[in-house]
C-alpha cells in the first residue's frame, strides 16, 4: 500500500522588493505569437513495426500516391509492407519567421504502428488554416521511448508512436504579419492584475521621461498596457528596452491543494486570523478470525463455520493549538506544529476557509 509521506510545501516567503522580474518575463506583445502548422506523411524504414496495411486504409492510399508520383504502378495490389506508417506533423512557428528558416517539428502515429523508432520522415507539406503551405519537412525521426513484445509479454516506455525531428521543417513561405504592421503598442500580463499592471504603467512611464522626455503608458485594465513608441526611434529597439525593465509583480492571497498527490503551495500574501486548530485520526481496524465447529463423533451433525469478528477503534489525543497567521512563514510553523499529513493539512485549510479565518482564495484540484 502506497503512503504518502512526504508533503511538498512551496514556501515564497521570501520574495521581496530584491525579487523583482523584468517586463518581458511576467507580459506578452499582443499581435506577437506563434501560429501552427499542420501536414499528414509517411514515415519509412521501421523494423516491423509500422501501420497494418489492411486495417490503416489511408496508410496504403498515401503509400500507393507516393510511389505513383515517382512512376511506380502499384494499384490493385496487395502490398503486406509493415515498414511504413502514416503521421500527423505538426509545428509552432514563432513570429516574423522568414523563408529559409528552420524549425522543429512533432510527428505522431495515426494507424496501428507499435514504433517510430528508426523511421525517417519522407518530404511533407505544411498548410496553415488558410490551407497554404508554408513549410516542408523531412528527416529522421527521435523517438524517446521503445516497445518490445514476445509471445507472453510485452514492454512499453513512454510513447514510442511519437517523436520529434530537430530543425525538420524548412521555412518556404513568410507568415502574414510583421512589426511594422503593429500601431500602438499593447503589453499583455500572463498573469492580469490590476496591481502589476499599474507597476508596469509606471516603470514604462519613468524610462520614457527619462529618455524621451514623454508619457507613453497607459494602463487599460488589469492584464493591459498600451504604450506609444517614441517618434524617430526604431520600434523593436524600444521594445527590447521596455522588455528589461525590472518591476515587482503583485499576487493575489491563494492557495493551491492538489487532493491527489498532497501538494499545498502557499502564495506570499496567505493570512489567517486566530483560530484555535485540533485534528485527530481515528483508526477503525476489523479483523475476522472465522472459526470451524466440529460435531461429535456418530452424533450426525455439520461442520460449520463459525464468524468471529473483532472490532478495534483507535483514536490518538488531539493537540489543539492556536493558528494566527500574519505571515506566510507562522502560518507554517502552525501547521507544522500540529504535525500534520498532506491530508490533514488539506482538511484542516478547507475547515479553516469554511470558518472564514483563511483570507485567501481556496483551490482544491
Amino acid at each position: 500500500m502506497f503512503r504518502l509521506c512526504l508533503v511538498l510545501a512551496l514556501c515564497v516567503a521570501a520574495f521581496s522588493a530584491d525579487a523583482a522580474v523584468r517586463i518581458k518575463d511576467i507580459s506578452s506583445l499582443q499581435g506577437v505569437r506563434d501560429n501552427q502548422l499542420l501536414g499528414y506523411g509517411l514515415v519509412v524504414g521501421l523494423q516491423n513495426t509500422g501501420d497494418t496495411l489492411l486495417n490503416s486504409t489511408f496508410t496504403q492510399q498515401a503509400l500507393e500516391s507516393m510511389l505513383d508520383r515517382m512512376g511506380i504502378n502499384v494499384r490493385g495490389t496487395a502490398m503486406r509492407t509493415r515498414n511504413v506508417a502514416a503521421v500527423l506533423v505538426t509545428a509552432d512557428v514563432p513570429p516574423f519567421v522568414t523563408p529559409g528558416t528552420r524549425i522543429d517539428v512533432t510527428v505522431s502515429s495515426l494507424g496501428d504502428a507499435t514504433s517510430l523508432m528508426g523511421g525517417t520522415l519522407v518530404l511533407t507539406s505544411l498548410n496553415g488554416v488558410d490551407g497554404r503551405t508554408y513549410g516542408i519537412a523531412q528527416g529522421q525521426v527521435a523517438v524517446s521511448g521503445y516497445s518490445a513484445a514476445g509471445e507472453a509479454e510485452s514492454v512499453t516506455e513512454n510513447v514510442p508512436t511519437a517523436g520529434r525531428i530537430a530543425n525538420g521543417a524548412l521555412m518556404e513561405r513568410e507568415v502574414p504579419g510583421s512589426l511594422q504592421d503593429i500601431g500602438a503598442l499593447t503589453f499583455e500580463l500572463k498573469n492580469p492584475d490590476f496591481a502589476t499592471a499599474e507597476r508596469v504603467t509606471d516603470a514604462i512611464n519613468a524610462f520614457t521621461q527619462r529618455h524621451f522626455g514623454m508619457a507613453s503608458a497607459r494602463q487599460r485594465d488589469q492584464r493591459s498596457i498600451d504604450v506609444d513608441a517614441p517618434p524617430n526611434v526604431n520600434k523593436a529597439r524600444f521594445i527590447a528596452e521596455v522588455g528589461e525593465l525590472d518591476v515587482e509583480p503583485d499576487m493575489p492571497a491563494r492557495v493551491v491543494m492538489d487532493a491527489r498527490s498532497g501538494a499545498v503551495v502557499i502564495s506570499q500574501d496567505v493570512q489567517i486570523s486566530t483560530v484555535a486548530v485540533t485534528y485527530g485520526n481515528i483508526t477503525v481496524r476489523v479483523t475476522e478470525t472465522p472459526q470451524v465447529s466440529q460435531p461429535a463423533p456418530f452424533s450426525n451433525g455439520r461442520t460449520v463455520v463459525v464468524p468471529n469478528t473483532q472490532v478495534n477503534v483507535d483514536q490518538p489525543d488531539g493537540t489543539i493549538a492556536i493558528v494566527h497567521g500574519p505571515s506566510l512563514r507562522t502560518l507554517v510553523a502552525g501547521l507544522n506544529q500540529i504535525g500534520l499529513k498532506p491530508s490533514g493539512i488539506i482538511a484542516i485549510l478547507q475547515a479553516i476557509k469554511a470558518a472564514g479565518a483563511l483570507q485567501a482564495d481556496l483551490i482544491v484540484e
